[in-house]
Order: C-alpha cells, then sequence, then structure tokens
C-alpha cells in the first residue's frame, strides 16, 4: 500500500534512539525527508548515520527541548532544511517521576512545554505547505492513575486532553492532531532495559500485567505513528491510540 509519504517533511523531536529513532526509520522506509534532535550529539550522529542508509535527505541537529529558543530555533532549521513541512512529532522524554518540585519540573518543561511550544512554532509552516499532521507520543500514564510517577502521567493526560483542543482547531487548516500512548516499551538503554537488570522485581510485576506476555517494541508504535500520518489516515484526528498489547484492559 502507497502510504502517499514520499518527499514529505517530517520532524521527530527525541529522535535518536528508542520510539523517536523508529518513527524516524518508519518515515524514511516510505521515502520521507527526516529532521531529528536530541541532547547529546553521540547518539545523534550515529542515528542520523543510520537513516541516511535510506536514501532520503536528512537533517539532525542537538537541541535541549525544554530550552524554548533552542527549540524555536531547532523547528525553524529543520523546516529551511528540508525545503518545508508536513509532519511534527512531539516526542519529548523528561519522564518526572516523583512528586516534588524537580519531578514536576522536568515533566511540565520537557514533556508537555516541548510539545506545545514545538507546535506554537510548527504549525505556521505546516499550514504554508497546505496542511499535514501532528503526532504527540503521550504513554498510557496519562489514561489511568500513575502511583509510582505522578507528574509524568499528569502531563501526558494534560497531552490527550491538548490533542482534542488542537485537532478541533487546526482542522480547518488541514492539520490532524493524534496521540499515541505506548504501553511499556523495551528497547536497549531504555527504562525497561534498564529496569530488567537494576529492578528485576518492578521489571516481572509489570510483564505479568501485559496479557500479550511481553513488552512492546519501538517498531510497533513506529507503525502506528505512520500510519496517522500517512494519507490513510487522513480521516483520523483528535484520537489518543494506545499502542500497549492490552496492558490497559
Amino acid at each position: 500500500m502507497d502510504l502517499g509519504l514520499k518527499n514529505k517533511n517530517a520532524i521527530v523531536t527525541g529522535g535518536s534512539r528508542g520510539i523517536g529513532l523508529a518513527i524516524a526509520k518508519g518515515f524514511a522506509q516510505e521515502g520521507a525527508n527526516v529532521s531529528i534532535c536530541a541532547r547529546s550529539e553521540g547518539p545523534l550522529s550515529v542515528a542520523t548515520t543510520t537513516l541516511k542508509g535510506y536514501g532520503n535527505f536528512v537533517h539532525s541537529m542537538t537541541c535541549d527541548v525544554s530550552d524554548p529558543i533552542a527549540l524555536h530555533d531547532y523547528i525553524e532549521a529543520a523546516h529551511n532544511a528540508l525545503g518545508g513541512l508536513d509532519i511534527l512529532v512531539n516526542n519529548p522524554s523528561g519522564f518526572g517521576r516523583t512528586d516534588d518540585e524537580a519531578g514536576w519540573k522536568m515533566s511540565i518543561d520537557i514533556d508537555l512545554m516541548a510539545s506545545v511550544r514545538g507546535c506554537w512554532s510548527a504549525v505556521p509552516l505546516i499550514e504554508n505547505s497546505g496542511g499535514g499532521s501532528i503526532i504527540h507520543i503521550s504513554s498510557i500514564s496519562g489514561l489511568t492513575q500513575s502511583q509510582r510517577t505522578p507528574p509524568y502521567g499528569a502531563v501526558k493526560a494534560a497531552i490527550n486532553h491538548y490533542t482534542m483542543t488542537q485537532a478541533l482547531d487546526l482542522a480547518p487548516k488541514s492539520i490532524r492532531v493524534n496521540a499515541i500512548a505506548p504501553g511499556s516499551i523495551y528497547f536497549e538503554g531504555g527504562l525497561w532495559h534498564q529496569a530488567q537488570t537494576n529492578n528485576p522485581e518492578l521489571y516481572e510485576n509489570i510483564l505479568s500485567g501485559i496479557p500479550s506476555g511481553r513488552y512492546g517494541t519501538p517498531e510497533e508504535v513506529a507503525s502506528v505513528a505512520v500510519f496517522l500520518a500517512s494519507e490513510p489516515g487522513q480521516w483520523v484526528t483528535g484520537q489518543t491510540i494506545a499502542v500497549d498489547g492490552g496492558q490497559m484492559l
């Protein structure tokens, strides 16, 4: 099936590893041009080399998405390098865990406001391209109580709500807005890879609550993101889609 993504221009924040990199790869595999950002130059350089292997144009830039000016400058630079913008994937990852000033500040500055500010910069650019798609990476923590990570769950719930409001506001501009709420996703260097070694009790406890009997993969989240940005997904907007192997059931 032709997804209609060839020569489209996509930005993926937090695109150097895990879910973000898998989404960038998914777009590149479909013929899209991609820009990614991340805080650390090393993983970003490796990811950029990987993406260039698909034969499309790739742009990358280090960026602390919690810095409003740096984020705006990155999106402007990506837009100029790509020659336009059709797709924005907000995939910031602060993951504030603790119910204290530090935990809330991290979640609000990164998981929430980096997505909001990213949209402020990107929406006019997507509108100038004739419309497109915004995808927020949320979490199932925003769909239910989040006792282990109160700030993270609360700001992801805010993202889900913002998704609906944005979808309504931006529909007249032909911009669709959706969110993906991944369940527990396993990848090398990620949270659950670390927990497997450092907190095996938690790792096994979470695993036992997933009806499908395993952790998810970044590629399984990426396939949904690619669909949501594609022509076959053009009648989907304002939705938060859980990709969790039944973990919420």
